[in-house]
């Protein structure tokens, strides 16, 4: 029963981790992985910090006891010369109490000697892990650079991806239903494109049909109608008749230019 909500629990998360990276934003994604990348450095830089303050305080404390090793030799070599010193002026005493000293700072010197090399043995190791801790440090700085510098480039290629989606979504809107009553657009030039064919050729067969002359006819004869109208009133106010323009004037011109033949000339070859 544990084991069957155990996953039960992991397929709903996994589901619903999977529909919130569906529907969030990825420059805020985006944005939050740079602040957990500069928080993930804070950290190493911290522990870093603290195995090279370890690695400080062992080079401390060897540096001390190294210092007071040698003075403890020091004390002891005394104590030694002035023993024999003792002994060769018949002081017994002197050279007995002398020799307990030196006997003690040899005691402190062998003390002080495994202290030294277990010093010496921490530090090396802390050593080793300060250079680690400082070469962790610069590698993931040099990473977080980088990811900065890629920020700038996903940040252009989303707006990219976003500007693209929008395109496409209007293109396909372009060949796809609205809603149930509203036609799609190829729908829509498919229609108008019918009724001005349709259109043209109502045109066509109308001019080329009898009514379609018919039609000419009455409009030329209300022309005529209308010229003689006009000339009408030319007359009645005193004004000569209008002189002709265009082709049908350039032919007038050309009829009165041309020399009249006479009965029984001949006319030119």
């Amino acid at each position: 029963m544990f084991k069957l909500i155990k996953r039960w629990w992991g397929y709903t998360t996994a589901r619903l981790t999977g529909s919130f990276n569906e529907r969030a934003d990825p420059k805020v994604q985006l944005e939050q992985a740079i602040q957990e990348s500069y928080e993930q450095h804070r950290r190493l830089k911290e522990q870093a910090a603290n195995v090279i303050a370890n690695q400080k305080q062992t080079e401390i404390r060897l540096n001390r006891t190294m210092e007071e090793y040698e003075k403890v030799g020091n004390n002891a070599r005394q104590a030694v010369l002035m023993a024999d010193d003792a002994r060769k002026g018949g002081d017994e005493k002197k050279m007995s109490e002398y020799t307990q000293a030196a006997e003690s700072f040899a005691n402190r010197m062998i003390v002080l000697e495994n202290e030294v090399e277990d010093l010496k043995s921490l530090h090396l190791q802390a050593s080793q892990a300060a250079d680690q801790a400082k070469a962790a440090v610069n590698q993931n700085s040099a990473a977080l650079q980088k990811r900065l510098g890629e920020k700038q480039k996903l940040l252009s290629q989303l707006d990219q991806a976003k500007m693209q989606e929008q395109l496409n979504r209007a293109m396909t809107s372009l060949s796809e239903e609205v809603g149930q009553d509203v036609p799609t657009f190829e729908e829509i030039r498919a229609k108008v494109e019918g009724r001005y064919a349709k259109a043209k050729g109502v045109s066509e067969l109308t001019e080329a049909s009898v009514e379609g002359r018919m039609i000419e006819v009455e409009q030329a004869a209300m022309n005529v109608e209308a010229q003689g109208r006009l000339s009408e009133i030319r007359t009645q106010l005193g004004i000569g008749p209008a002189t002709e323009s265009g082709p049908a004037a350039a032919e007038s011109a050309a009829g009165e230019s041309e020399p009249a033949v006479a009965e029984g000339e001949p006319g030119p070859a």
